[in-house]
């Protein structure tokens, strides 16, 4: 059986998810302000491991959100993942914190992933219903006219954090809604990304591999 260990600590949210195949199994997670996960990854992780009763020996593979997002949570959670990898001598898989977001959503049409990076940013890239990159994942200032070009012959959902931003500041456009439900991004919706990654063996260097940023570091 192909059991993956999916661990989310790109924002506040601390998520810790366990997958056999492409199926869901458990998932453990907290949202807090204040970055608690020094405190809690590790305890999740041995937490859903008893809970299914797992020993670490059986994982295939751990899959850790590569960024963009927090400085300080992306590096612990490469961090033990890395440590799990390299201890248990299994494949390392990346996933973008802006796919993870995209995937918890079903649309047909554009998804428009972000997350807030502070004043008038945010982090996003725009994928099709079938989650093919459309518009790489960057950097960007939101104004009036965001994505207008787009939503000219597409109808657009904005997801994740930034949306909120995004709301604030793009004009009303019959093309462009929001999914309020949808602001965090959480290892539940890793899974089955990672699970095609382990059958393509698409993994991380373990030695090199380092946190897609975008942007230069910055306290939180």
């Amino acid at each position: 059986m192909s059991y993956i260990l999916n661990l989310e600590t790109s924002t506040t949210n601390c998520s810790v998810s366990l997958s056999q195949e492409s199926s869901l199994i458990d998932c453990q997670e907290i949202d807090s302000p204040n970055y608690s996960h020094s405190e809690n990854l590790h305890v999740f992780i041995d937490d859903i491991m008893k809970r299914n009763k797992l020993k670490f020996n059986q994982l295939k593979a751990c899959a850790i959100s590569r960024g963009p997002g927090s400085y300080t949570g992306l590096r612990i959670g490469l961090s033990a993942a890395k440590g799990i990898c390299f201890g248990l001598g299994i494949p390392l898989i990346s996933i973008s914190s802006l796919k993870v977001i995209a995937n918890a959503v079903e649309f047909d049409g554009l998804i428009v992933s972000t997350m807030d990076a502070r004043r008038d940013e945010v982090y996003s890239c725009v994928f099709d219903s079938k989650l093919n990159v459309i518009c790489d994942e960057k950097p960007e200032i939101i104004d009036n006219n965001s994505y207008s070009d787009l939503a000219l012959k597409n109808r657009l959902l904005i997801v994740g954090d930034g949306q909120i931003k995004c709301q604030e500041l793009i004009d009303n456009n019959q093309n462009i809604t929001y999914n309020p439900k949808i602001l965090k991004p959480s290892s539940k919706y890793m899974y089955n990304i990672a699970y095609e990654k382990l059958k393509k063996n698409d993994f991380e260097d373990l030695a090199y591999f380092e946190p897609k940023y975008l942007k230069e570091f910055r306290t939180n």
